[in-house]
């Protein structure tokens, strides 16, 4: 069936006017975005039968928290602009969760709500709520468009604002959507949608030589890497760096599984570490942090890493370096720049010099079974999460994502690999639980070639199994592991450290 003369596309016509609503679903789609997430409301609407009608897939979710987590699941999986649709007033006030969980990621995610109308004259309006002053508040980039003309600037602008990674907020008054704007034919069309370049920043040379200079007092360096040396392609880099200095690599939570197969790959160091790795850790006498904020799961609260050795933190932000943990030397840059100049300042090593290389170390890491670790704790009802892990590891296919939702079962963790943190999602970003499932559905949006699995425990799952209409109806596919031990369990143990009363 044809699509209506009014949502036809203007390019291929002289100049027309239009709501506004409809040339914003225009510019959507000649971004290249193909695909936008939310919960339909009386104020979006059109907006969202529009983009539908013109070919950008609207994938609608059953609370708006759940869409904006696919909008930024989406955007994890993809690297490209994660859009989520939410409407005025108590939809905006639902979606609060959402928000801040996307804007703490580093996604790059924009937010599109509707709002009330500019100088609303009609009476009170029910749904009235300072959206602008709460998203401010909270840390967001806001945008308002204020009249129909500036509203496809203002979109252009909401972009733009994640150019960066990170969310925005984009705000659409109901006059302003329902305003006529000139469209015209013969437009210039915008560049295709396209994931975020990485600027490559260098070190500054005295930055550089300190810390060369500390690797090369060093005996017994260990690497921690995390997302951000990930997302800048560091991986060559890093390993070219580490045979050079005779180095161990471990990595943060979010880097899990970078280094799959290097010979002196320790795994997640901190909270999910193994026994062969931590006894490595235990050694080092240096420590260089490449892209990992440090913080308090990386370093299980500064008693992972040790302390009383000079560290070396590299990041292209400042905000990280030193906020957690102490730093020592600081490089503000691109990981895998900084990890070529230091490649190329290092003093050149003897094997008899880089005592973390043995042949011992080596066959310790390549031969350590987790299931060592631990005695399975099954009961006649109940099945040892970590036994479990082993076995879905073996199980599922290999070719997978893990997402994981929030809270106590997360010690499955360590004994589900991965192909690399492009395969893998944690939701603690806001340390809340509940964002698993939508986030999920959107990496599985994004990554159709691969099986998305939901790991989540009961309480997550109950707060959000609406959403499994949500995949039915969208024909998501999608493998959900319950872990179910019948209680909040983080805050269940977190009483009986207390010696308080945990029956309800």
């Amino acid at each position: 069936m044809s699509p209506p003369d009014a949502l036809a596309d203007p390019t291929t016509r002289g100049s027309t006017r239009m709501p506004a609503y409809e040339a914003l679903a225009h510019d959507i789609k000649s971004r290249g975005y193909t695909r936008v997430f939310g919960l339909m409301s009386d104020d979006t609407a059109l907006f969202v039968t529009t983009l539908d009608s013109i070919g950008v897939r609207f994938y609608g979710a059953r609370h708006e928290n759940t869409a904006i987590a696919m909008a930024e699941g989406y955007a994890a999986a993809t690297g490209e602009l994660g859009i989520a649709i939410i409407g005025r007033g108590p939809a905006t006030a639902n979606a609060l969760h959402g928000a801040m969980y996307a804007h703490r990621t580093g996604s790059r995610v924009l937010l599109i709500f509707g709002a009330s109308s500019l100088g609303h004259a009609g009476g009170p309006d029910a749904k009235e709520f300072n959206a602008t002053g709460v998203f401010q508040a909270a840390g967001l980039k806001t945008f308002v468009a204020a009249n129909p003309e500036g509203a496809r600037r203002m979109l252009e602008n909401a972009i733009d604002g994640t150019s960066n990674g990170g969310c925005a907020t984009l705000l659409l008054p109901m006059n302003v959507q329902l305003g006529l704007v000139e469209y015209p034919g013969q437009m210039g069309v915008p560049s295709p949608a396209v994931a975020v370049q990485i600027l490559r920043t260098a070190g500054r040379p005295a930055a550089i030589e300190a810390a060369a200079g500390m690797l090369d007092r060093s005996r017994k360096p260990l690497f921690v890497v995390g997302l951000g040396a990930h997302r800048s392609a560091a991986r060559k880099a890093i390993e070219q760096l580490a045979d050079k200095v005779g180095a161990v690599i471990a990595t943060t939570l979010k880097g899990k599984d970078l280094f799959h197969g290097h010979p002196y790959h320790l795994g997640v160091v901190g909270s999910f570490s193994h026994a062969a790795g931590r006894r490595l850790v235990d050694q080092a006498d240096c420590i260089v942090a490449f892209g990992a904020s440090l913080n308090q799961r990386t370093t299980s609260y500064g008693t992972s890493l040790p302390l009383d050795v000079p560290l070396i933190h590299i990041d292209v932000s400042a905000s990280p370096i030193g906020r957690l943990f102490h730093a020592d030397v600081a490089v503000i840059a691109d990981a895998r720049t900084v990890a070529e100049q230091l490649t190329a300042a290092v003093v050149e090593r003897v094997a008899s010099d880089k005592p973390f290389h043995t042949d011992e170390n080596r066959r310790a890491l390549a031969e350590h079974d987790l299931a060592s670790e631990f005695q399975s704790a099954h009961t006649p009802r109940t099945m040892d999460p970590r036994s479990l892990a082993i076995e879905l590891d073996r199980l599922l296919p290999p070719n997978r994502n893990a997402v994981y939702d929030a809270g106590n079962f997360l010690q499955v963790i360590p004994y589900i690999s991965g192909l690399g943190p492009d395969h893998i999602k944690n939701t603690v970003d806001f340390a809340s639980i509940g964002m698993g499932f939508g986030t999920a559905l959107g990496f599985a949006c994004g990554t159709p070639d691969r099986t998305t699995v939901l790991f989540v425990g009961d309480g997550g799952f109950l707060m959000t199994m609406g959403e499994l209409e949500t995949a039915a109806r969208e024909d998501i596919p999608l493998v959900i592991v319950v872990i179910n031990d019948a209680a909040y369990g983080a805050e269940l143990h977190f009483l009986k450290m207390r010696d308080m009363p945990v029956a309800k």
